[in-house]
């Protein structure tokens, strides 16, 4: 009989998952990456806690991260991006998805009268800053081809030498503030066509939206957004019966064009950007409807794009930045003496451009970032720290206050269900009599080669679950 050694032949990978297979304690390590749900870059923490008996100083609990079979307790990175880790994005996506709806339907505290308000959903784009590769309905694009849907061509332009790059990377820098200048119009507007005060409209109407940040394949930002009139305490209350769902569309297109903002430079000249001239604007419907804009359909469009982030149009999703310097290229004594950095070329590129494996479009997008952002009248953009995200600095998804729900309140609720969860079959301590307390430090991030096969597993394992469960179970 002969036996094969696989220490000597399998990858270091599949070695490293041998021994922890075989370690004493297996069952905890792989509760542990259950618990995680596949999240492929955890958070690790050592440390320790204790729960104590404030009147008798008992401890009557205690964990240390030192028992683990890795030494530490690790925890899902919560990072929202789809490319980085599938697993969070997915419950970030779940979240989106709940808060969006709640603001639609109701729920999560939201009264279910809330669907009774006006609401629309509109897309704001951006305008354009040269001609591109596009695929037109009925005709070949420009450069005489008609190119198919997964073309890398498409989005890119047709003259890249009179392509307007910096315009194109000012107008993602400048994207949120031209979004909260269009809600300021926007509320200007809606005051005409009820033929009030601004002043005297805020008494009787609000304004409450939710938006999420999508790239296009030519890599510039565009807002999907759902509006929603309520009254002047937010979604407890209903908007005037003249403030109607045509009356905010009407707003709303007379206020797009109306958001401008110059930004001058001596190197680029005077520019004044705003949308473009694409814009749409539609009424949702109501759950249960057969309509293409029902509620639930909006809410799932945002949640789906809510987790997606630049690298969709071909770009990063890693910071460029060197983090030693912050991108200055040099660090700062405390006399104010610069120190070439060290780490990088001297201007805060932490890689060289040329070897990133991108397209030559978005490469140009990235090295306009850092040209713009060594001039000190756009320093305040901090274009060499958003350079991957080609320029956009804002939050992908944001919402006004009296929308509905926060995603910290989400968080807080699952979190005190899984507490519960935890305590069951343990005995009652009344928090007036007991104390936690404890201390963690951040070890690190990520597996050991051998623990990312057995959680890229788990994932697998539970997408295929997922798919047999919205399949019916057939």
């Amino acid at each position: 009989m002969v036996t094969l050694d696989l220490r000597h032949v399998a990858s270091p990978a599949v070695r490293d998952l041998l021994h922890l297979v075989n370690h004493p304690d297996f069952d905890r390590a792989q509760q542990q990456i259950e618990h995680l749900g596949g999240c492929t870059e955890p958070v690790r923490l050592t440390g320790h806690t204790a729960t104590v008996d404030t009147t008798t100083g008992e401890v009557l609990r205690s964990y240390n991260s030192s028992d683990e079979p890795t030494g530490s307790l690790l925890t899902t990175c919560g990072n929202r991006r789809a490319s980085r880790c599938p697993a969070c994005s997915r419950l970030y996506a779940a979240d989106t998805y709940h808060l969006i709806r709640a603001g639609l339907s109701g729920g999560k505290t939201v009264p279910d009268a809330v669907r009774t308000h006006p609401r629309v959903f509109a897309t704001l784009t951006a305008p354009s800053f040269g001609p591109v590769h596009n695929r037109p309905d009925a005709r070949p694009c420009r450069c005489g081809i008609r190119h198919e849907p997964t073309d890398p061509l498409l989005g890119t332009p047709l003259n890249p030498a009179t392509y307007d790059y910096a315009g194109a990377v000012l107008f993602n820098a400048h994207a949120g503030a031209l979004w909260a200048r269009f809600t300021t119009y926007l509320r200007r507007e809606l005051a005409l066509r009820l033929g009030l005060p601004q002043k005297a409209a805020r008494t009787v109407l609000r304004v409450s939206f939710a938006k999420v940040a999508e790239y296009q394949k030519r890599g510039l930002v565009h807002f999907h957004a759902v509006i929603r009139l309520d009254g002047p305490d937010g979604n407890t209350q209903p908007p005037p019966p003249n403030a109607t769902a045509a009356v905010l569309t009407d707003a709303i297109r007379a206020a797009a064009p109306r958001a401008r903002i110059t930004v001058g430079s001596d190197a680029v000249g005077e520019r004044e950007l705003g949308w473009g001239q694409q814009l749409d604007v539609r009424e949702i419907a109501a759950f249960g409807t057969n309509a293409e804009f029902s509620d639930q359909a909006v809410a799932a469009y945002v949640a789906k794009y809510a987790t997606k982030s630049a690298d969709a149009s071909g770009t990063l999703d890693r910071a460029l930045y060197c983090r030693p310097c912050q991108g200055r290229g040099a660090t700062l004594l405390s006399h104010g003496t610069p120190i070439p950095c060290t780490a990088c070329d001297g201007t805060g590129q932490a890689r060289p451009l040329p070897r990133l494996a991108v397209a030559r479009h978005v490469r140009q997008m990235i090295r306009t970032c850092w040209e713009l952002g060594r001039l000190p009248e756009f320093s305040e953009l901090k274009l060499w720290k958003w350079a991957h995200m080609l320029g956009f600095r804002g939050h992908f998804s944001t919402k006004s206050r009296s929308y509905s729900t926060t995603l910290g309140a989400l968080r807080d609720a699952r979190r005190t269900w899984r507490t519960e969860q935890a305590r069951a079959g343990l005995p009652d301590l009344d928090p007036a009599t007991t104390l936690v307390v404890g201390q963690w430090d951040y070890l690190g991030s990520g597996y050991s080669p051998g623990a990312a096969l057995l959680a890229a597993h788990v994932w697998h394992r539970r997408e295929l679950e997922r798919r047999f469960a919205a399949e019916g179970g057939c």
